[in-house]
């Protein structure tokens, strides 16, 4: 997953503590030397939500 700044995303329940993956837009992309590739995305109310790429998926 090459993840950019913009990109529509759907984000784990894992990561949002909600019952189903949740649509947002990608905010921040940071090459983290420890965990690897972390991903900050916003969802439609305003709500950021950050973790590990493999915890987001791309939205259709």
């Amino acid at each position: 997953m090459e993840t950019k700044i913009g990109d529509k995303v759907l984000i784990s329940p894992d990561v949002t503590h909600k019952s189903d993956w949740t649509p947002g837009k990608v905010i921040d992309v940071e090459a983290n030397p420890f965990v690897g590739t972390v991903i900050s995305a916003e969802t439609e109310n305003g709500e950021i939500f950050f973790d590990k790429e493999y915890k987001f998926k791309y939205a259709m």
